[in-house]
């Protein structure tokens, strides 16, 4: 058990960085905890230190805005916890275990949250091997800023090598300075796969096509969300321009339809789509390549707080994020949340929210009770939300959140999708479980939603726990989204972690405990 805190900051991606920098500042004692030895989650992801790169800065736009969170960081009382793989979160001594909504019954009071460290702390080692302890954080407040995963809707040949995330081609050369192939098709939908395309090319990648399931219509049906937010609109031209710097065609209502290949991805299909994303007969048309990166927009990684029981709302684009106040509380007392987890909005937005979170958070810590940091008179001053920067925060968040919800509406998958699976498409890759299986399930079975067709064909029971396929399984099952998760293991944890966990710290255990 570490020494308490004030605040534990699960993430450090933007809007991490944001809500612990901001927090340090206005006197709280913070622990920032990520999975990654770096901080800067997916969004400011930099190559290992061994790899020796000497202008990280080359593989980022916007940078800057990094170096400034970087810097409110460093000023600030901040403790970053790199390589923490945080799998629960509990209220301290409460009698009870995730996902009885602690906060609503027990009023402000500690949370417990449990990790294991290492470089990849779900993997074999006995006891958690070397390098690979679990830990307990205490704090009186936690800021969720887990960020999201990406959509992967299946298709025959999606399982060949070289077929990879377009986040995970993007993830490759900012973090290891690889490249997926020499030749890439990206595609899928969203605006991720404009700055994929543009990031590869600008590396030396022949990038022969973008292929965008949507098209960008959509976006003129929310006039008023552009005309708020024209750095939006900055950021999708220089990406466009970048594409005609380096002729790269752009494909609308189109999908990549199958992979083809013996030991690697050789080829693609590319068909029309019609309203419905439904493939339009005839319409086939094959381009050869080495690798694809396909993704089809983000989910909210809201596991650990929906197995606190938070509340969660659908979006625009057939997805699950939390549902929150207008300080970014979740439904559960003590327990907030910034970034992705709300709704897949970019990093600007996720700023804001970790700031006002911060800010928040502050100002409910500042009230009398118990304080965690080592010397009360370091509590935060009567004032830490500065009324003025809260309005420009609200007003920043309103306008950024109006431009996410029109892009989410403007990629959301369409339901004739599912017509791109034959009956031997591998759905469910962990448990090897195919489309047929899936729909027989539910023809022959009776079932009718995800869970069950998980009970009955295993499909989600794997390694990942459905983020590769749940949206393709809630998809075939007649759900439309996946279920909101409610397990006690967020992340993949062994065995030797739990033991070694144990009681400790002289404290009587919790009935979550024994």
């Amino acid at each position: 058990m570490t020494e308490a805190y004030d605040l534990v900051v699960v993430g450090a991606g933007p809007a991490g960085l944001a809500g612990a920098g901001a927090a340090g500042q206005l006197g709280l004692r913070v622990a920032l905890l990520d999975m990654a030895e770096r901080i800067g989650g997916q969004f400011y992801r930099q190559p290992a230190a061994a790899l020796g790169a000497t202008r990280p800065q080359a593989l980022h736009h916007d940078w800057d805005a990094f170096v400034a969170l970087r810097g409110r960081l460093a000023a600030g009382r901040v403790e970053h916890l790199g390589r923490h793989h945080v799998w629960a979160v509990e209220r301290d001594g409460d009698g009870g275990g995730p996902g009885e909504r602690p906060g609503d019954r027990r009023g402000d009071g500690e949370w417990v949250v449990h990790a294991v460290v290492g470089e990849d702390a779900g993997e074999g080692g006995e006891g958690g091997g070397e390098g690979r302890r679990a830990v307990r954080v205490r704090a009186r407040a936690v800021l969720l800023a887990t960020g999201a995963y990406e959509r992967q809707l299946p298709f025959p040949g999606w399982t060949l090598p070289g077929v990879v995330g377009a986040g995970g081609a993007q993830a490759m050369l900012k973090g290891g300075l690889v490249l997926p192939g020499k030749r890439v098709v990206v595609a899928g939908s969203g605006p991720l796969l404009l700055a994929v395309a543009s990031s590869l090319a600008s590396a030396g990648v022949e990038v022969p096509a973008v292929i965008e399931a949507s098209g960008y219509l959509g976006y003129a049906r929310h006039p008023r969300a552009l005309a708020a937010n024209p750095r939006k609109l900055a950021e999708g031209l220089t990406h466009g321009a970048a594409l005609l710097r380096h002729r790269i065609p752009l494909r609308t209502r189109s999908a990549v339809t199958e992979a083809y290949g013996s030991e690697r991805v050789e080829a693609v299909t590319v068909s029309r789509l019609d309203a419905r994303w439904r493939p339009v007969p005839g319409s086939g048309r094959r381009i050869a390549c080495d690798a694809l990166a396909v993704g089809h927009g983000l989910v909210p990684g809201i596991e650990l707080a929906t197995t606190l029981g938070c509340a969660t709302r659908s979006t625009a684009d057939n997805t699950l994020a939390l549902r929150l106040s207008s300080t970014q509380e979740t439904s559960v007392r003590g327990i907030w949340a910034a970034g992705e987890v709300g709704g897949v909005a970019g990093a600007q937005l996720a700023c804001a929210e970790g700031e006002l979170a911060a800010l928040a958070i502050a100002a409910r810590l500042a009230k009398p009770g118990p304080y965690a940091g080592p010397d009360p008179r370091q509590r935060p001053g009567p004032n830490p939300g500065r009324p003025a920067r809260v309005r420009q925060l609200l007003s920043r968040r309103a306008r950024l959140r109006a431009f996410a919800e029109a892009m989410a509406a403007a990629h959301a998958p369409g339901p004739g999708w599912t017509d791109w699976l034959s009956d031997d498409t591998e759905v469910c890759r962990c448990e090897e479980v195919a489309a047929g299986r899936i729909r027989a399930a539910v023809t022959d079975e009776g079932a009718r939603d995800a869970r069950t067709v998980k009970l009955f064909t295993r499909a989600g029971m794997g390694w990942c726990q459905g983020r590769m396929c749940g949206a393709a399984v809630s998809c075939l099952a007649g759900d439309g989204q996946p279920p909101a998760q409610r397990r006690p293991l967020a992340v993949p944890v062994t065995l030797g972690a739990l033991a070694a966990e144990g009681p400790g710290c002289g404290q009587e255990p919790s009935r979550s405990q024994t």
